[in-house]
């Protein structure tokens, strides 16, 4: 696939460059797309990082991420609400119609407590996201994380969650890293899609064996994931949004990012 209209590369994916040199880079190599991290905005001004990234002729697909709602004490979940909701004018400023939500969970308590947290939370600032024309996608995170990262760890999960909470701005984003091992993914990418609430694609791979979970992510190709099976599921849903690439990987950050940034092309192009 040599069409490139679909492509966004995470800022994290290049974490090594700053947002400017993203930027400029991405829209060199003919990439449209970026998803901001929240990192990559400190001690900037969100309005003037908007607008030149829409100077430069990219658009800003999603930012992440909100989330990490549960907590044992009554103020750690006042501290995430504020935090979600500065996420929300952040989003705004850049002109980010999305937020990407990690949702959290904590070890002292029962996921299903943690769950209870997360739509609570997800409630709290819906209306918030809404006024200011910003969509939340609760992302299930892999059961790896279940401890502290996430209490919604398959797209079952992430459907009955969107169900529970019953509003209109909040959907689900699919990660094919956290998703691929589950005999029910595709049907609950269906479900997803039939609701209306599949809000982003994010592509990656799984390096047999794994080095590190959280910091060894392949680039597509380089590991088991069935990449294309996945792209497939989502467009007979209806998906026809940006493809995401979000790869955390300390081998690649200590690559020449240029020459990195080629190498995602070229595996985007192959393998997706």
């Amino acid at each position: 696939m040599d069409d490139l209209s679909r492509l966004c590369i995470h800022t994290a994916t290049t974490k090594p460059w700053s947002i400017e040199i993203a930027v400029e880079q991405f829209a060199r190599a003919g990439v449209p797309g970026i998803t901001v991290w929240r990192d990559a905005i400190a001690n900037r001004d969100p309005k003037r990082v908007g607008a030149m990234i829409r100077d430069a002729g990219l658009s800003t697909v999603s930012l992440c991420r909100g989330g990490f709602f549960p907590a044992l004490d009554v103020d750690g979940r006042k501290r995430a609400i504020a935090d979600n909701l500065r996420a929300i004018d952040e989003a705004e400023a850049i002109g980010a119609p999305l937020i990407v939500l990690v949702c959290g969970a904590d070890p002292g308590q029962p996921l299903e407590r943690s769950r209870d947290q997360i739509v609570e939370g997800i409630r709290t600032v819906a209306a918030r996201a809404r006024e200011a024309g910003v969509r939340l996608a609760i992302e299930p995170l892999h059961p790896m994380y279940a401890d502290a990262k996430s209490a919604v760890n398959t797209m079952q999960s992430a459907n009955d969650l969107c169900d529970r909470i019953n509003e209109p701005n909040v959907g689900v984003a699919v990660d094919v890293y956290h998703i691929w091992w589950d005999p029910n993914a595709m049907a609950e990418i269906s479900r997803c899609a039939a609701a209306g609430r599949l809000y982003a694609f994010h592509v990656c791979d799984w390096r047999t064996p794994t080095r590190d979970f959280l910091l060894d992510r392949g680039l597509m190709g380089d590991g088991c994931i069935d990449i294309p099976g996945f792209r497939r599921a989502v467009e007979q849903g209806g998906f026809d949004g940006f493809i995401e690439v979000e790869v955390f990987s300390t081998q690649y950050w200590s690559m020449d990012q240029s020459v990195y940034l080629e190498r995602i092309i070229d595996a985007y192009k192959t393998h997706v």
